[in-house]
């Protein structure tokens, strides 16, 4: 049996994860990212429906500004998912963003992420670390031939020894495969060596019925 450690207690705008607290339902929209009102519409129903965490992708600068415009209307808690340019997650950070959702992989040097990392501290947010079967390194995908949940947490682990050298302490971490077992696995693994709490979910998860399911 494997035991997993108690995690610390992370705040994501006025709603505690992680410790003891309950488990915090968060969904995403899938709006386009340049409209706000039909995004603020998707996250009153996503209210409605139970969530307490609503992320939103910010593909660019035009996307910022969208943002900013959610974040006046609405109170839930807001994370702002980026991929790719660090420079959008510092201005997220500047448009009100309870939390930064980055895949350190594909952000690019540790020069940049941590220069989110500063961002999210002088802002007092955390980050949320995102694993994906998808895009792992290479070179543990060489070393473990595929993404197994012995892959995925080898290389959740190196982010987060990364962020902790930074200082930095606030994290939160997803690590998710497409299949259901694997991403169980993966986080098993992790919680037995990591008390950073975990963000539960599935990438890549499909079509309306299997993705349902999933």
């Amino acid at each position: 049996m494997v035991h997993r450690k108690k995690t610390k207690t992370i705040q994501v705008g006025n709603i505690p994860i992680g410790g003891l607290n309950p488990v915090v339902i968060q969904s995403m929209t899938n709006t386009p990212a340049h409209d706000p009102t039909a995004c603020i519409r998707q996250i009153r129903r996503l209210e409605r429906a139970g969530c307490t965490i609503v992320r939103v992708a910010v593909p660019d600068l035009a996307a910022v500004e969208s943002f900013k415009e959610i974040r006046k209307k609405i109170s839930t808690p807001l994370v702002a998912d980026i991929h790719f340019d660090y420079r959008l997650a510092i201005e997220a950070i500047r448009a009100g963003a309870d939390k930064i959702r980055i895949n350190p992989g594909n952000i690019g040097s540790k020069e940049r992420v941590k220069a989110v990392i500063d961002a999210a501290r002088a802002a007092g947010i955390p980050i949320r670390i995102g694993v994906n079967s998808g895009s792992l390194e290479k070179k543990i995908l060489s070393k473990y031939g595929k993404a197994t949940p012995e892959a995925l947490v080898e290389s959740a682990l190196g982010y987060i020894e990364l962020f902790e050298k930074c200082a930095f302490k606030d994290i939160i971490v997803s690590i998710k495969a497409s299949d259901i077992p694997t991403t169980i696995e993966s986080c098993t693994l992790l919680s037995a060596q990591s008390d950073v709490p975990l963000h539960v979910g599935i990438t890549e998860s499909g079509t309306i019925k299997s993705g349902t399911i999933r």
